[in-house]
């Protein structure tokens, strides 16, 4: 017969993972992360995180991503210098989307986007009622894409 603990027993320890259990992680093991600018509330980015790169994010207090298209981690700025640092991760009520509070650094002002411009959300859905919407880059290329990665 197993003994029960006496009720004033300490509790185990939880499970040094346990804050990564928590996430409903897709069938890919991935969940989707949106970068928020912290000073202006701007949506710079949604972009991909494995269990590895929730980890390195919350350790380094840096932006680190999962590339599917490489099929590997990817530390934010790594090649373009755009690092983003990290002020607050949260997820939301189904644990299935991060949100990352971020502070965006390497050009003023601030690029995230592959293209060149502050926000990958620079497209605007123009005359959406009418028999042919469209849309429209309504966000600058602040710097060139082939001077940020060919330098």
């Amino acid at each position: 017969m197993s003994e029960v603990p006496p009720a004033d027993a300490p509790e185990a320890p939880a499970s040094d993972d346990a804050w990564l259990d928590a996430i409903a992680w897709d069938a890919n093991g991935l969940i989707p992360a949106i970068a928020q600018e912290k000073d202006t509330g701007d949506i710079l980015m949604v972009a991909w995180m494995n269990r590895e790169a929730l980890r390195q994010t919350a350790q380094k207090g840096q932006a680190v991503y999962y590339s599917r298209s490489r099929g590997k981690l990817w530390h934010k700025g790594e090649e373009s210098g755009h690092f983003q640092t990290v002020h607050a991760i949260r997820t939301d009520c189904d644990n299935d989307v991060i949100l990352l509070t971020i502070t965006q650094h390497g050009h003023q002002p601030s690029i995230a986007c592959h293209t060149g411009r502050h926000s990958c959300f620079y497209q605007r859905l123009e005359n959406p009622a009418s028999p042919s919407p469209q849309w429209q880059a309504v966000e600058p290329v602040l710097k060139d894409p082939l001077r940020i990665y060919n330098p």
